[in-house]
């Protein structure tokens, strides 16, 4: 227990006090829709109009969504968004992405991310992008995935803009919207959950963590704190019971006020210490809640054991994961105090996602070396006990309730907007869709029929 040990000596400098919101729906509401804007111009390069139309408008209040505009400064790289005479901001901070301004600045110093790895473009699939010489012969019926990519992009209301698929590791098909490519930064909102599952996992491998341990959080091991009884696996399951507003809950009530899943992406706070001064609301293990308090409090664990080994931890994740799967760049952004938000603030292209993918459809293993511990891809498709529907497993979906037309046994990455990242184990099969925010509905629609195809298109 040393490692919980030097934990509770640093702290918080002080009592870890609930944590009041500050602002009103509506600044809160502009400053994040600025700052989806923000990382649509300046991380993944969509067009300003396009991307005020399709991403961040869902952010504000449904009812104050007419007389807003926007203003783009190229020079600083920096979005305002106003409505009313209220205006937010939010300004490119290179690879640590786009971040909401405050009176304050940043608490923070940017670092620049820089991959070990040679050009893409110099090494075969998957460690690059060049096409293997010899690719192994598929038994795989490739007019039902031809027809699976066009189902993807049939209704252009569902706005998809990219669509791939793996089978047996290698890329069977391929396409992408207008103006995006392979290179494109897409937005994936909580597909950042299951890299955070797997960042841990690193830790957990190392033996720095046990994710039947107490979570080891300074005020929630004080004498007396209902909190003490969380475990690291409740969080990965979200399942700790943390009083954390979330307008998914099945018992939200608009009289709640402004919901605490949406402030720590709107709020420009310390998310960690947001999250974790939370009061305990149910038992832990004995509801499952979709709250991002949970992976949020697993991110500031990842935090603490990185610095503590005298790492740079905005360097950790290119170092210890992606250039070990062949990811160059995956813009992961930051709390103004320089906290991953990874619940939702990451940016990746599908590729990326689809070796993130893969490894998880080869049980953590990568080219002959084991990167996530044995048994860490059963842990996080398999269904979460506190759940009383089957969907969630450990910071991954679960397909137990059979939704989507592919086996019970699927897994997948969901994020808002329609970020899939789909494992199906069964058929040796990785499915990524990835599309803009208001195109979800019509979307998810025609992914599902898709993935009908794919799955029928390989044998069990």
């Amino acid at each position: 227990m040393r490692f919980l040990s030097t934990l509770l000596a640093i702290g918080f400098g002080g009592t870890l006090a609930a944590q009041p919101q500050v602002g009103t729906p509506v600044e809160l509401g502009l400053a994040g829709y600025a700052k989806v804007l923000c990382s649509a111009v300046f991380v993944s390069f969509r067009e300003p109009e396009e991307a005020f139309h399709d991403s961040g408008y869902f952010l504000m209040p449904a009812d104050q969504r007419d007389g807003i505009t926007y203003a783009i400064d190229r020079e600083k790289k920096m979005v305002r968004v106003t409505r009313g005479g209220i205006t937010r901001a939010a300004k490119y901070y290179g690879d640590q992405g786009c971040i909401i301004e405050t009176k304050e600045g940043i608490h923070f110093t940017p670092v620049a991310v820089k991959t070990r790895l040679p050009e893409a473009a110099s090494e075969a699939w998957p460690m690059g992008d060049k096409t293997p010489e010899k690719a192994p012969a598929l038994d795989i019926d490739r007019a039902r995935v031809a027809k699976a990519v066009d189902l993807a992009f049939a209704d252009p209301e569902g706005l998809t803009a990219a669509f791939l698929v793996l089978y047996k590791g290698q890329i069977v098909a391929e396409r992408y919207g207008p103006g995006i490519n392979k290179d494109t930064q897409l937005e994936c909102w909580s597909m950042g959950k299951s890299l955070t599952a797997t960042l841990f996992a690193l830790l957990v491998k190392d033996g720095v963590y046990r994710i039947d341990d107490p979570a080891p959080v300074p005020d929630w091991r004080k004498p007396g704190d209902p909190r003490g009884a969380i475990r690291i696996v409740d969080l990965l399951h979200m399942s700790a019971g943390l009083r954390f507003i979330a307008e998914q809950d099945p018992d939200y009530k608009k009289d709640e006020g402004y919901a605490d899943h949406w402030y720590i992406y709107t709020g420009a706070v310390d998310a960690f210490r947001f999250s974790m001064s939370k009061p305990l609301q149910f038992p832990p293990n004995t509801e499952g809640r979709y709250r991002n308090c949970d992976p949020l409090t697993v991110g500031w664990l990842i935090k603490q054991a990185v610095t503590k080994r005298g790492e740079e931890y905005l360097t950790y994740p290119q170092r210890a994961l992606f250039d070990r799967i062949g990811i160059r760049r995956q813009v992961l952004e930051t709390d103004p105090y320089g906290n991953f938000l990874m619940t939702g603030y990451d940016y990746g292209t599908a590729r990326n996602w689809a070796r993130i993918g893969l490894l998880y459809a080869q049980d953590g293993v990568w080219q002959g070396q084991r990167v996530l511990p044995e048994g860490w891809a059963k842990f996080v498709g398999t269904l979460a006990p506190a759940w009383k529907k089957p969907v969630y497993g450990g910071l991954f979906w679960v397909n137990g309730d059979g939704a989507w037309n592919a086996p019970k046994n699927m897994y997948y990455a969901n994020g808002a907007g329609g970020q899939k990242v789909f494992v199906i184990p069964s058929h040796d099969l990785v499915v990524v869709r990835m599309g803009h925010f208001r195109g979800e509905r019509a979307g998810m629609k025609a992914l599902n029929q898709a993935l009908g195809e794919v799955v029928g298109a390989v044998p069990r």
